[in-house]
Parts: C-alpha cells; sequence; structure tokens
C-alpha cells in the first residue's frame, strides 16, 4: 500500500508517530475525504515495537486492515524507534523524502503538547520536514544517505529512492487536538463516517481487545465506544452536527462572504 501511481499525488497526508495514532484523532476526516474523491494517505513514523501489547508485526497487520477500511490509498511506516522520536537533521529528512514522494496539498500533523512525547515531537518534527522538502537546493535522498554513509554502513527505509524529485512544500498544515484541551479552530462533521472510523479503531485488536497486559493503561473493551463516541458528540455539539473531529489552525481563517459562514452564533 507504500507506492504512488506515477504522475499522482495524495491530497491529505496524515503523519503520526504510532499505526492507530490516526485513526483516533482524525479517522473520520480521512474516510469522509476520501468518500469524496480525494487521495488520502498515512505516514506512521514508527512501527510499534515498543507498544505495552502486541508485536510491530500484529500492528502492521493492522494498520492495512484500518487503512481499507478508511480507504485510505496509500500508507507507510517509518523505521524511527518507537519511544525515541526524535527531531534530527537525520529524521526531518526521512520525513521530507516522503513529502516530496506523497505531494500532498494537505498535511494533518499531532497537536504539539499532549502526554507522549513521540507525539508532541512528532509534530514539530513534521513541520520542519514540511519546510524542509520545499528547499530548492536540498535534495532530502542525497543528503540522508551521505549523512547515513558518514555516521554508519546501514541504511534507511525510505522505501522507493526519493532523489531527484521536485521540491514540494504543502499549501496547508492543520493539527489534530482530539487528546488535547484546547480549543479547536474548526472541526470536520464525521456524523456519516463515525461507524468507519470506530471500526477502524477496533481492528487494532492487540491494542484493544480485553488482556493483562496494559489493563491500567488501557480502557476496558465494553468501555471503548463510549469513549470515543463521548468525544465525537463534544466536538459535534460545537459544530451543530452529531459528530465531529476538532483541528487546529496557526493561521487567520478568511472569509469572502458574510452570510456562509456556518455554525450559528445563537
Amino acid at each position: 500500500m507504500s507506492s504512488l501511481p506515477p504522475s499522482s499525488s495524495l491530497d491529505i497526508l496524515a503523519i503520526a508517530a504510532h499505526r492507530d495514532d490516526v485513526e483516533q484523532t482524525c479517522g473520520g476526516t480521512l474516510l469522509k475525504a476520501a468518500q469524496g474523491g480525494q487521495r488520502t494517505g498515512i505516514l506512521d513514523l514508527t512501527q510499534g515495537e515498543m507498544g505495552t501489547r502486541g508485536t510491530a508485526e500484529d500492528r502492521a497487520r493492522e494498520a492495512d486492515d484500518a487503512a481499507k477500511i478508511l480507504r485510505v490509498g496509500w500508507r507507510r511506516a517509518l523505521d524511527l524507534p518507537d519511544g525515541r522520536v526524535e527531531n534530527t537533521w537525520e529524521n526531518r529528512l526521512k520525513v521530507a523524502s516522503v513529502i516530496r514522494e506523497t505531494r500532498p496539498r494537505v498535511v494533518i500533523l499531532p497537536y504539539w503538547k499532549g502526554r507522549h512525547p513521540d507525539h508532541y515531537t512528532a509534530s514539530v518534527l513534521g513541520y520542519e520536514a514540511c519546510f524542509l522538502a520545499g528547499l530548492a537546493k536540498l535534495d532530502p535522498g542525497k543528503a540522508l544517505n551521505s549523512h547515513l554513509s558518514t555516521v554508519s554502513e546501514r541504511t534507511s527505509d525510505l522505501g522507493p529512492r526519493t532523489s531527484g524529485i521536485a521540491p514540494h512544500r504543502p499549501f496547508k498544515i492543520i493539527y489534530a487536538t482530539l487528546y488535547y484541551d484546547v480549543r479547536p479552530s474548526f472541526v470536520v462533521d464525521i456524523s456519516e463516517q463515525f461507524e468507519g472510523k470506530f471500526t477502524s479503531i477496533m481492528a487494532y485488536e492487540s491494542q484493544f481487545s480485553d488482556q493483562d497486559a496494559g489493563k491500567d493503561l488501557f480502557p476496558a473493551h465494553d468501555e471503548i465506544r463510549a469513549r470515543v463516541e463521548a468525544m465525537a458528540r463534544y466536538y459535534g455539539m460545537l459544530g451543530g452536527v452529531t459528530y465531529a473531529e476538532p483541528f487546529l489552525q496557526k493561521e487567520i481563517g478568511l472569509v469572502d462572504d458574510l452570510l456562509a459562514i456556518p455554525v450559528k452564533s445563537i
């Protein structure tokens, strides 16, 4: 699922630290976009080898199943160490190479604050990689190979070689804020996509089935739907719909027609 047709590009690329992060924070939005004919993709920075539950192999199979449910056309996991996502030159080059390869118009990143260091580091790493991907005089593939040959003999898991691909910088970067207490800039109505979102989350059986490992960290299976639904209903209420997912943008919004602004004030 990691290749794109020649001369193709993504409309939306969601980047997150771990397999199942995207499903939880913006899976409904990706499904809605795909149903509307947009090309969507997911870049997982790690392979989940440090997870309390399951193995990296389990997570890979589950991620493929979840991607099919969300109708995602492209998905890849990089080789950043799980539990040790760092904003290094090497890692920025890896993500910048993917940005050039997939050429998304919109990138969704995790919010830049949170409990898990991998999550907030992925946010800053993703933003800086988007910037690097647009530098005309930088070839991320060549720079990465040069860096790796200097520090060691190992090779990088970049998938298709990305040297020589033209610079690209996303038009828009937005932040998925579902699991941080911050007022979003906007919400996306996922009322018709909620069941698909929830099904994609439950595709991760290794994470969300009842088991002794991590029982103090993970909700019981019977509680998961209530929690996911409560969050979606809360943000839906803010937007005047049944279910929604929240996002934040750093830029000021631009409005041409005051009569077309959605969501009632009173």
